[in-house]
């Protein structure tokens, strides 16, 4: 798959091809859906499919400081889109300047001038060009004069509430700790990635030494608590018990995520980029009476932690 950023890296002799637009933050499964539906209209006119996304994300520059807590890097979002069959994967850097394109110059702009749009795909609630003032009837009112047709593909509902899929309700959720309704929504559990740096190495002292790891900027950060999960280093996942919080047993301050590789005392992390998904909320953080009270709380939550993600295993096949 093509990675591009910004309308210059786009191949000179670019031909026709089947675009979508959006954050695709998560890329979850109602992303998932209009993404299938691009690479579908794609191999159906057999030419390429163009993921267009934007770097920042947009509210940060219309909205300072309003930057939301985002779901996936980019470099994950495009192994996603990868996964899916996309093609190419064009991120715009995001500007003020940008933000103030009309939508029909948008659409000259990026999908005229430079995709060469043969046919656009969005969902329903798709908006763009300055003050959002363009939406599908727009995009395909515009697509009569560009030669290009809109597919617009319904939303994807969760079948308890009828919610809409989203990454606004993936982000609430994953803030209110319910990461098991936010992998409903993924499709898989929810990711933060770092680096391994050297913690208070409290963890160690304990019998658990854990992987403090250093989160990218902007990530979104699962409720306070302990969870069960998967911690990932080179490739290979383990079954993990992790601790996100300012661990109040001693007076900390600073909000943390440590993974401890369940029954792997023996790993050396400094310095390694690391995985850690986030499987099922175990409980609250707490602080304990006793240093031997909270050993005797870690070694259960270790037990469940183990036991959930053996059930997620066998479930998985």
């Amino acid at each position: 798959m093509q990675r591009w950023r910004g309308l210059e890296d786009i191949p000179e002799g670019w031909g026709r091809s089947v675009v979508t637009i959006g954050s695709y933050d998560g890329v979850h499964r109602g992303h998932q859906l209009i993404i299938g539906k691009t690479v579908e209209r794609a191999r159906e006119l057999d030419v390429p499919a163009v993921v267009v996304t934007f770097d920042p994300h947009p509210s940060e520059v219309v909205r300072p400081g309003s930057h939301p807590p985002l779901l996936a890097p980019h470099h994950r979002r495009a192994d996603l889109m990868a996964d899916l069959g996309v093609d190419a994967v064009l991120v715009l850097p995001f500007t003020s300047d940008f933000s103030k394109l009309a939508p029909a110059d948008f659409v000259v702009k990026v999908l005229v001038d430079k995709l060469h749009a043969r046919s656009v795909v969005e969902g329903p609630n798709f908006r763009f060009g300055h003050k959002a003032a363009g939406n599908v009837a727009s995009l395909a009112e515009l697509g009569g004069t560009y030669d290009y047709d809109v597919v617009v593909v319904d939303l994807f509902e969760r079948a308890e509430s009828g919610e809409p899929f989203s990454s606004t309700l993936t982000r609430r959720l994953i803030a209110e700790g319910e990461v098991r309704g936010a992998a409903e929504i993924l499709g898989r559990p929810h990711r933060v990635e770092g680096i391994v740096v050297r913690g208070a190495q409290r963890g160690r002292e304990l019998g658990y030494p854990t992987a403090n790891v250093e989160t990218l900027p902007h990530t979104a950060i699962p409720a306070d608590g302990v969870y069960a999960g998967w911690l990932t280093v080179r490739g290979e996942a383990m079954p993990a018990a992790i601790s996100v919080g300012t661990n109040p047993q001693f007076e900390g301050t600073e909000r943390t995520v440590e993974a401890y590789a369940i029954d792997r005392v023996d790993l050396d992390l400094y310095g390694l980029h690391v995985e850690v998904d986030f499987l099922e909320y175990i409980r609250g953080q707490e602080k304990f009476e006793t240093l031997d009270a909270l050993k005797d709380r870690m070694a259960l939550d270790v037990d469940r932690a183990r036991d959930l993600v053996g059930v997620a295993d066998a479930e998985r096949g």
